[in-house]
C-alpha cells in the first residue's frame, strides 16, 4: 500500500479537478440595469440635493 504523499504531482490533480459556474446573461443584464438605474438615481436626486445643501447650509 503506498501512502498518500507518494507519487507525482500529475497524479494528485486526477482528484482535483475544479469546474467554474458561469453566469446566465440574465443575471449580467439584470446587473446592468441595477447600476444603470443607481446612476440615474444618484443624478436626478442626489446631486441637486448636495448642491442646494452645499449653497445653503441649514
Amino acid at each position: 500500500m503506498t501512502s498518500p504523499n507518494s507519487g507525482a504531482p500529475e497524479n494528485d490533480l486526477q482528484y482535483h479537478t475544479y469546474f467554474s459556474s458561469v453566469i446566465p446573461w440574465y443575471v449580467r443584464l439584470m446587473w446592468v440595469v441595477f447600476w444603470i438605474f443607481a446612476a440615474a438615481y444618484v443624478i436626478r436626486n442626489f446631486l441637486p440635493a448636495i448642491q442646494s445643501e452645499l449653497l445653503t447650509p441649514p
